[in-house]
Protein backbone atom coordinates (compact mmCIF):
# COMPACT_ATOMS: atom_id res chain seq x y z
CA UNK A 1 0.00 0.00 0.00
CA UNK A 2 1.17 3.64 -1.18
CA UNK A 3 2.29 5.90 1.59
CA UNK A 4 -1.24 7.71 0.82
CA UNK A 5 -3.79 5.37 1.17
CA UNK A 6 -1.57 3.29 4.46
CA UNK A 7 -3.62 2.98 7.40
CA UNK A 8 -2.03 3.19 11.26
CA UNK A 9 -3.40 1.31 14.27
CA UNK A 10 -1.03 2.62 16.78
CA UNK A 11 -2.01 5.24 19.82
CA UNK A 12 0.81 8.14 18.59
CA UNK A 13 1.54 11.90 19.49
CA UNK A 14 1.02 14.24 22.10
CA UNK A 15 -2.33 14.42 23.57
CA UNK A 16 -3.14 17.81 22.42
CA UNK A 17 -2.68 16.60 18.65
CA UNK A 18 -4.15 13.85 18.13
CA UNK A 19 -7.06 13.52 15.76
CA UNK A 20 -10.84 11.88 16.40
CA UNK A 21 -9.74 8.81 14.43
CA UNK A 22 -6.54 7.81 16.18
CA UNK A 23 -8.73 7.09 19.51
CA UNK A 24 -10.35 4.87 17.04
CA UNK A 25 -6.47 3.26 15.92
CA UNK A 26 -7.62 3.70 12.41
CA UNK A 27 -6.22 6.48 10.82
CA UNK A 28 -3.94 7.48 7.85
CA UNK A 29 -2.00 10.61 7.12
CA UNK A 30 -4.72 12.56 7.63
CA UNK A 31 -4.06 12.94 11.09
CA UNK A 32 -1.05 15.73 10.24
CA UNK A 33 -3.56 18.43 9.03
CA UNK A 34 -5.33 17.54 11.78
CA UNK A 35 -2.43 18.39 13.92
CA UNK A 36 -1.41 21.29 12.02
CA UNK A 37 -4.64 22.56 12.51
CA UNK A 38 -4.19 22.59 16.45
CA UNK A 39 -1.25 24.24 16.10
CA UNK A 40 -2.77 27.22 14.40
CA UNK A 41 -5.65 27.41 16.96
CA UNK A 42 -2.71 27.44 19.73
CA UNK A 43 -1.11 30.33 17.74
CA UNK A 44 -3.53 32.16 17.57
CA UNK A 45 -6.02 31.84 20.93
CA UNK A 46 -3.15 31.10 23.37
CA UNK A 47 -5.01 27.35 23.84
CA UNK A 48 -5.22 23.88 22.67
CA UNK A 49 -9.04 23.43 21.10
CA UNK A 50 -9.64 20.82 22.90
CA UNK A 51 -7.90 19.71 26.83
CA UNK A 52 -8.23 18.51 29.62
CA UNK A 53 -6.16 17.84 32.98
CA UNK A 54 -5.35 14.38 32.25
CA UNK A 55 -4.86 12.56 29.06
CA UNK A 56 -8.30 10.92 29.14
CA UNK A 57 -9.94 14.17 29.74
CA UNK A 58 -8.10 15.58 26.80
CA UNK A 59 -9.05 12.00 24.52
CA UNK A 60 -12.44 12.86 25.64
CA UNK A 61 -12.87 16.74 24.83
CA UNK A 62 -11.25 15.48 21.24
CA UNK A 63 -14.00 12.73 20.90
CA UNK A 64 -16.31 15.43 21.91
CA UNK A 65 -14.97 17.64 19.51
CA UNK A 66 -16.60 21.13 20.77
CA UNK A 67 -14.62 23.35 18.30
CA UNK A 68 -15.19 26.76 20.49
CA UNK A 69 -14.57 29.84 17.48
CA UNK A 70 -16.61 32.45 19.58
CA UNK A 71 -14.98 33.09 22.82
CA UNK A 72 -12.04 35.42 23.26
CA UNK A 73 -10.13 36.08 21.75
CA UNK A 74 -12.16 34.53 18.25
CA UNK A 75 -14.34 37.40 17.80
CA UNK A 76 -11.21 39.53 16.62
CA UNK A 77 -9.63 36.96 14.80
CA UNK A 78 -10.49 37.18 10.70
CA UNK A 79 -13.31 34.97 9.68
CA UNK A 80 -11.46 33.33 6.94
CA UNK A 81 -8.64 32.22 9.87
CA UNK A 82 -11.56 30.69 11.53
CA UNK A 83 -12.78 28.83 8.13
CA UNK A 84 -9.18 27.57 7.84
CA UNK A 85 -9.24 26.18 11.10
CA UNK A 86 -12.77 24.50 10.68
CA UNK A 87 -11.85 22.97 7.37
CA UNK A 88 -8.18 21.74 9.38
CA UNK A 89 -10.41 20.21 12.18
CA UNK A 90 -12.57 18.73 10.48
CA UNK A 91 -13.67 14.99 12.57
CA UNK A 92 -14.40 13.03 9.39
CA UNK A 93 -11.05 12.57 7.92
CA UNK A 94 -12.55 12.22 3.96
CA UNK A 95 -14.19 15.50 4.37
CA UNK A 96 -10.93 17.32 6.19
CA UNK A 97 -8.81 19.79 4.29
CA UNK A 98 -5.98 18.01 2.69
CA UNK A 99 -2.35 19.92 3.04
CA UNK A 100 -1.67 21.07 -0.24
CA UNK A 101 -5.71 22.64 0.12
CA UNK A 102 -4.87 24.55 2.94
CA UNK A 103 -1.86 25.92 1.44
CA UNK A 104 -3.70 27.27 -1.18
CA UNK A 105 -6.14 28.62 1.34
CA UNK A 106 -6.96 32.69 0.93
CA UNK A 107 -5.70 32.85 5.02
CA UNK A 108 -2.17 31.35 3.98
CA UNK A 109 -1.64 32.70 0.45
CA UNK A 110 0.65 35.95 0.18
CA UNK A 111 -0.83 38.55 -0.92
CA UNK A 112 -4.40 37.11 0.06
CA UNK A 113 -6.87 37.94 2.73
CA UNK A 114 -4.62 37.16 5.84
CA UNK A 115 -2.11 40.27 4.99
CA UNK A 116 -5.55 42.77 5.04
CA UNK A 117 -7.09 42.00 8.12
CA UNK A 118 -4.26 42.26 11.07
CA UNK A 119 -5.03 39.47 13.96
CA UNK A 120 -4.86 40.24 17.44
CA UNK A 121 -3.91 37.42 18.37
CA UNK A 122 -3.68 36.41 22.09
CA UNK A 123 -0.16 36.27 22.18
CA UNK A 124 0.18 39.94 20.65
CA UNK A 125 -2.51 40.63 23.30
CA UNK A 126 -0.47 39.06 26.07
CA UNK A 127 2.86 40.81 25.27
CA UNK A 128 1.09 44.20 25.05
CA UNK A 129 -0.66 43.79 28.57
CA UNK A 130 2.82 43.06 29.85
CA UNK A 131 4.61 45.85 28.35
CA UNK A 132 2.46 48.00 30.53
CA UNK A 133 2.80 46.29 33.80
CA UNK A 134 4.69 47.39 36.76
CA UNK A 135 8.00 45.85 37.19
CA UNK A 136 6.92 44.05 40.28
CA UNK A 137 4.30 42.37 38.56
CA UNK A 138 6.77 41.09 36.14
CA UNK A 139 9.06 39.84 38.31
CA UNK A 140 5.92 38.17 40.09
CA UNK A 141 5.26 37.02 36.76
CA UNK A 142 7.92 35.07 36.46
CA UNK A 143 7.68 33.53 40.11
CA UNK A 144 4.71 32.42 39.08
CA UNK A 145 5.91 31.28 35.54
CA UNK A 146 8.96 29.04 36.58
CA UNK A 147 6.58 27.19 39.06
CA UNK A 148 3.89 26.64 35.92
CA UNK A 149 6.43 26.16 33.03
CA UNK A 150 5.79 22.36 32.73
CA UNK A 151 1.92 22.74 33.20
CA UNK A 152 2.07 25.75 30.33
CA UNK A 153 3.95 23.47 27.80
CA UNK A 154 1.29 20.81 27.82
CA UNK A 155 -1.07 23.94 26.85
CA UNK A 156 0.82 25.09 23.78
CA UNK A 157 3.09 27.74 24.81
CA UNK A 158 6.13 25.91 23.93
CA UNK A 159 4.80 25.27 20.22
CA UNK A 160 4.33 28.90 20.28
CA UNK A 161 7.69 29.66 21.58
CA UNK A 162 9.36 26.82 19.14
CA UNK A 163 7.03 28.40 15.92
CA UNK A 164 8.85 32.28 16.93
CA UNK A 165 12.53 30.90 17.92
CA UNK A 166 12.89 29.42 14.22
CA UNK A 167 16.70 28.91 14.48
CA UNK A 168 16.13 26.30 17.53
CA UNK A 169 19.13 28.06 19.55
CA UNK A 170 16.47 28.77 23.02
CA UNK A 171 15.99 32.13 22.35
CA UNK A 172 14.00 34.82 20.27
CA UNK A 173 15.96 37.44 18.75
CA UNK A 174 14.37 40.44 17.69
CA UNK A 175 14.13 39.39 14.39
CA UNK A 176 12.61 35.99 14.98
CA UNK A 177 9.79 38.17 17.58
CA UNK A 178 9.30 40.41 14.24
CA UNK A 179 9.01 37.62 12.26
CA UNK A 180 6.44 35.36 14.36
CA UNK A 181 4.59 38.31 14.98
CA UNK A 182 3.93 39.11 11.16
CA UNK A 183 3.29 35.66 10.56
CA UNK A 184 0.22 35.84 13.26
CA UNK A 185 -0.88 38.78 11.00
CA UNK A 186 0.69 41.86 12.86
CA UNK A 187 1.30 44.69 11.31
CA UNK A 188 3.59 46.22 14.32
CA UNK A 189 5.90 49.38 13.76
CA UNK A 190 9.22 48.96 13.67
CA UNK A 191 9.34 50.92 17.55
CA UNK A 192 6.38 48.57 19.12
CA UNK A 193 8.05 45.37 18.37
CA UNK A 194 11.15 47.00 19.91
CA UNK A 195 9.26 48.04 22.81
CA UNK A 196 6.94 44.22 23.18
CA UNK A 197 10.88 43.04 23.01
CA UNK A 198 12.25 45.11 25.86
CA UNK A 199 9.32 44.31 28.00
CA UNK A 200 9.32 40.89 27.62
CA UNK A 201 13.28 40.35 28.31
CA UNK A 202 12.74 40.86 32.04
CA UNK A 203 16.98 40.04 32.31
CA UNK A 204 17.83 42.56 29.79
CA UNK A 205 19.70 39.69 28.01
CA UNK A 206 18.41 41.29 24.47
CA UNK A 207 17.15 38.18 23.85
CA UNK A 208 13.35 36.60 25.18
CA UNK A 209 13.83 32.90 26.74
CA UNK A 210 11.39 30.64 27.70
CA UNK A 211 10.53 31.19 30.78
CA UNK A 212 10.56 34.90 29.85
CA UNK A 213 8.41 33.72 26.83
CA UNK A 214 5.97 31.71 29.55
CA UNK A 215 5.77 34.84 31.85
CA UNK A 216 4.87 37.43 29.08
CA UNK A 217 2.20 35.31 27.56
CA UNK A 218 0.90 32.68 29.94
CA UNK A 219 -3.17 32.80 30.66
CA UNK A 220 -3.77 35.90 33.24
CA UNK A 221 -6.29 34.04 34.68
CA UNK A 222 -3.60 31.67 36.61
CA UNK A 223 -2.82 34.40 38.82
CA UNK A 224 -6.44 33.75 40.17
CA UNK A 225 -5.17 30.90 42.13
CA UNK A 226 -4.70 31.64 45.48
CA UNK A 227 -1.51 29.04 45.65
CA UNK A 228 0.34 30.88 42.77
CA UNK A 229 -0.18 34.47 43.87
CA UNK A 230 1.29 33.10 48.07
CA UNK A 231 4.28 31.50 46.17
CA UNK A 232 4.89 34.66 44.30
CA UNK A 233 4.64 36.99 47.30
CA UNK A 234 6.94 34.36 49.43
CA UNK A 235 9.47 34.70 46.95
CA UNK A 236 9.69 38.78 47.56
CA UNK A 237 8.76 38.45 51.64
CA UNK A 238 12.34 37.13 52.29
CA UNK A 239 11.76 37.67 56.26
CA UNK A 240 8.29 36.32 56.11
CA UNK A 241 6.99 38.99 58.26
CA UNK A 242 3.75 39.16 55.86
CA UNK A 243 5.18 42.45 54.43
CA UNK A 244 7.81 43.42 51.41
CA UNK A 245 9.86 46.19 52.77
CA UNK A 246 11.99 48.34 50.34
CA UNK A 247 14.94 46.56 51.53
CA UNK A 248 13.55 43.15 50.17
CA UNK A 249 12.40 44.39 46.97
CA UNK A 250 15.33 46.06 45.99
CA UNK A 251 17.26 42.83 46.77
CA UNK A 252 15.23 40.59 44.45
CA UNK A 253 15.09 43.54 41.67
CA UNK A 254 18.50 44.47 41.98
CA UNK A 255 19.22 40.58 40.51
CA UNK A 256 17.61 41.76 37.23
CA UNK A 257 19.07 44.88 36.83
CA UNK A 258 15.75 47.08 38.33
CA UNK A 259 16.92 47.73 41.52
CA UNK A 260 17.80 51.56 41.10
CA UNK A 261 15.75 54.01 43.56
CA UNK A 262 13.40 55.10 41.26
CA UNK A 263 11.82 51.79 39.90
CA UNK A 264 10.93 50.47 43.64
CA UNK A 265 9.66 54.01 44.40
CA UNK A 266 7.39 53.68 41.44
CA UNK A 267 6.32 50.34 42.25
CA UNK A 268 5.69 51.06 46.03
CA UNK A 269 3.79 54.34 44.88
CA UNK A 270 2.04 51.98 42.55
CA UNK A 271 0.92 48.81 45.35
CA UNK A 272 1.41 50.74 48.60
CA UNK A 273 -2.17 52.04 49.19
CA UNK A 274 -2.15 52.48 52.38
CA UNK A 275 1.03 54.63 52.62
CA UNK A 276 2.78 52.77 55.42
CA UNK A 277 5.99 52.29 52.90
CA UNK A 278 5.30 48.61 52.48
CA UNK A 279 3.76 46.30 50.42
CA UNK A 280 1.82 43.60 52.42
CA UNK A 281 -0.52 40.32 51.12
CA UNK A 282 -3.58 42.08 50.75
CA UNK A 283 -1.34 45.47 48.32
CA UNK A 284 -0.33 42.40 46.46
CA UNK A 285 -3.40 39.95 45.52
CA UNK A 286 -4.47 43.42 44.35
CA UNK A 287 -1.98 44.43 42.05
CA UNK A 288 -1.46 40.68 40.70
CA UNK A 289 -5.63 40.63 40.13
CA UNK A 290 -5.59 43.92 38.20
CA UNK A 291 -7.05 43.07 34.88
CA UNK A 292 -6.81 39.62 35.18
CA UNK A 293 -8.60 38.59 31.64
CA UNK A 294 -7.34 38.96 28.51
CA UNK A 295 -8.08 41.73 26.97
CA UNK A 296 -7.97 44.08 29.79
CA UNK A 297 -5.84 47.13 30.77
CA UNK A 298 -2.78 46.53 32.64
Amino acid sequence: MDEKGRMYKDLVGSPYYVAPEVLQRKYGKEIDVWSAGVILYILLSGVPPFWGETDKEIFKAVSEGNLDLKSQPWPTISEVAKDLIRKMLARDPKKRITAAQALEHPWMKEGGEASDKPIDSAVLSRLKQFRVMNKLKKLALKVIAENLSSEEEKKGLQQMFNNIDTDGSGTITLEELRDGLARLGSKLTEPEIKQLMDAADVDKSGTIDYIEFVTATMHRHRLDREDNIRKAFNYFDKDSNGFITRDELRQAMTQYGMGDEATIDEVIEDVDTDKDGRINYEEFVAMMKRGTQDGDGM
